[in-house]
């Protein structure tokens, strides 16, 4: 006798969690577009503060990554998710409310990107260490693949929807409704059911262990140099786009959200076709191929001009963050599925400390590059290391997994 199983939008677990996803991540990506334009506009911010600006809110997982990973194994994770939804509501609001009054600066900023990048460390935390608890290992995929897929959705709609509340009514009245998507968040974050923790007591949850886990297992240390290459490329592709596109080029800021969206796209369109590849390819040979065969256009990226040259670095934008949304989906199911639910959190946090610490390299690199040598040069050196982040893929067990 076959047993079907209830939808995952049916469930209402997941159901609260994919709601609260959908609009949350609405918000970041307005604020993805909103802040760098403030600090441009109203600050007038150079390359070096916009790359700084870009790696704060990332690096902050280097001092806080491996302790979060330890403390979200010993503690219930719905709670952490609700607190860093409110957390990260409270500093945004202060961003709009220091700017009517006059007192705006680069500090407040930076202060902000570090509150927001540490409350995102803990909230992805224990949303990845809650999910296989949630809805079962079996139905991973399913669950990450409505999540990174609704995730990209909103990405194109913030983003899009970003530059044209900036031209309107401004960064901060953007940057506000961001604030208000994390309310919405933690109101249905409420209504979430805590699965029992399973694989050991409080006293055994040491910060080590994760890291042991995580360098002990050949496929999950592919996964990790994989993407940490592209983490420090995207910035380096990325970080000084409102240099470039606003300033230097001469297009309105909607121009830039348009450009940035195209990205949502294409995460939209890898997320969902990444259940089908993995089922025809396995996981293993579905993550090299597709990565061997987009990567290269990487190399379009650097030649963003007016014209033509804006259409095709789109279009290469676009095959690029197709291999995220594929990524995204097959590879945390991957990691989510071979970890003990008692390993996740550390799992998850020695991870991030690798991969977020490598976006905020990239937003370093991207500004010291852009004050030394131009908006350019980031661009082509993130555009080699994103070209070649297939091999690690090829040079280890990762590519035969199932």
């Amino acid at each position: 006798m076959t047993v079907v199983e209830t939808p995952l939008l049916r469930h209402s677990g997941f159901r609260n969690v994919y709601l609260a996803a959908a609009v949350s991540q609405l918000g970041s990506q307005i604020s993805y577009v909103a802040l760098p334009l403030l600090a441009v506009t109203a600050l007038h911010a150079g390359p070096g503060q916009l790359g700084l600006l870009s790696a704060l809110g990332t690096l902050t997982v280097l001092v806080l990554g491996l302790p979060a990973g330890a403390w979200v194994d010993r503690v219930r994770r719905r709670p952490v998710m609700v607190g860093m939804d409110a957390l990260r509501a409270a500093t945004l609001v202060t961003v709009p409310v220091a700017w009517w009054a006059g007192w705006l600066s680069m500090g407040q900023l930076y202060a902000a990107a570090v509150l927001v990048g540490g409350g995102t460390l803990l909230f992805d935390v224990a949303s990845y260490s809650l999910l296989p608890g949630l809805v079962g290992r079996s139905r991973l995929t399913g669950a990450n693949s409505l999540l990174v897929g609704t995730g990209a959705g909103m990405d194109i709609a913030g983003r899009s929807l970003a530059g044209v509340l900036v031209q309107v009514a401004g960064a901060p009245v953007a940057i506000l409704l961001d604030a208000l998507s994390y309310l919405w968040s933690a109101l249905w974050l409420r209504g979430v059911p805590e699965p029992r923790l399973e694989g050991g007591t409080a006293g055994d949850r040491r910060v080590r262990d994760g890291v042991r886990f995580l360098f002990g297992n050949p496929v999950l240390v592919a996964a990790t140099v994989q993407g940490s290459m592209a983490n420090l490329a995207f910035p380096l592709c990325s970080v000084l786009l409102p240099v470039l596109i606003v300033e230097q080029l001469g297009y309105p800021a909607w121009v830039l959200g348009a450009y940035l969206a195209v990205g949502g796209l294409g995460v939209l369109a890898g997320s969902s076709a990444a259940h089908l590849i993995g089922r025809r390819l396995g996981t293993g040979r579905a993550v090299w191929l597709v990565s061997m065969a987009t990567t290269p256009a990487a190399l379009v990226t650097p030649f963003l001009d007016r014209g033509g040259w804006l259409v095709a670095a789109a279009a290469a934008w676009f095959v690029l963050t197709f291999r995220t949304g594929v990524n995204n989906v097959l590879l945390v199911s991957l990691r989510q599925r071979v970890t003990p639910d008692g390993m996740l959190g550390r799992m998850t946090a020695t991870m991030r400390l690798l991969l977020t610490g490598a976006l905020g390299l990239g937003g370093l690199l991207a500004g010291l590059l852009g004050e030394v040598g131009g908006v350019r040069v980031p661009m082509w050196t993130g555009a080699v290391v994103m070209a070649l982040s297939w091999v690690p893929i090829l040079l280890s067990p990762l590519r035969r997994e199932p």
